[in-house]
């Protein structure tokens, strides 16, 4: 469930935004758990990082949308913030406060519901998953985005990660099969990387929390294909 706060103080847009939030639930089969609040001030005063998306309007009477927004960022980092504004100049400020995006007044279904979309994306890339490694002694269950890299070595994997490098058996292939759909893409033969923690590309390497990670030739075009998009869709 997609947990989604309306903040607007205007009649006519609260019941346009839940309504084209209920029309998104039907189409796109997504279960969305809807709260409005008339006023930056309100939302402000009972949050606790509840929400996963906050649909902000700007201009309002009391407590405006842009400085509701600086208030929950000292909160929650993570968030997703959408203004919902009539004037360019404003959504442009949004980026100070790591808005995702803006929907311009009046609001059209098509863009609103794209616009949505793309939140929810960013959402269910982020959720934790995992998966479990037979190590030496048992086994461990690892979040998935706290994988570095997986790393062929013989007929075993090294899977590379912030406080620790955890040996197991198997094959590249099965890794790659397993994790792509989370982000990993092949570097070459021998390196599974996580897209979520690629800072750049530099002299033809992927730059991974420091580390360079060769990409080869044959695989270069199409890992620089999936880094653009799982980029895009985080925007």
């Amino acid at each position: 469930m997609i947990r989604i706060a309306v903040v607007e103080d205007e009649e006519y847009y609260v019941n346009q935004l839940t309504g084209y939030l209920n029309e998104y639930q039907k189409t796109e089969k997504e279960e969305l758990d809807i709260t409005v609040y008339r006023d930056g001030d309100a939302v402000t005063a009972e949050y606790k990082s509840q929400f996963d998306i906050i649909l902000m309007d700007i201009q309002m009477k009391f407590v405006d949308g842009m400085t509701a927004a600086e208030e929950i960022r000292k909160m929650d980092s993570e968030v997703v913030i959408i203004f919902i504004t009539n004037m360019t100049q404003y959504a442009i400020r949004g980026y100070e406060v790591d808005a995702l995006d803006y929907v311009l007044k009046p609001v059209s279904y098509f863009a609103f519901s794209q616009k949505l979309k793309r939140a929810v994306s960013r959402i269910k890339k982020r959720s934790s998953k995992y998966i479990t490694l037979a190590v030496k002694g048992g086994v461990i269950r690892v979040d998935l985005d706290d994988i570095y890299y997986v790393e062929s070595a013989g007929h075993n994997l090294l899977y590379h990660m912030g406080n620790a490098t955890h040996l197991t058996s198997g094959t590249m292939k099965s890794a790659e099969e397993q994790l792509a759909e989370y982000g990993f893409s092949r570097g070459n033969t021998c390196y599974l990387i996580n897209l979520a923690h690629v800072d750049g590309i530099q002299d033809k390497c992927a730059v991974v929390k420091g580390e360079r990670l060769q990409i080869s030739r044959p695989r270069m075009n199409a890992f620089m294909r999936e880094l653009t998009r799982y980029w895009g869709e985080l925007k």
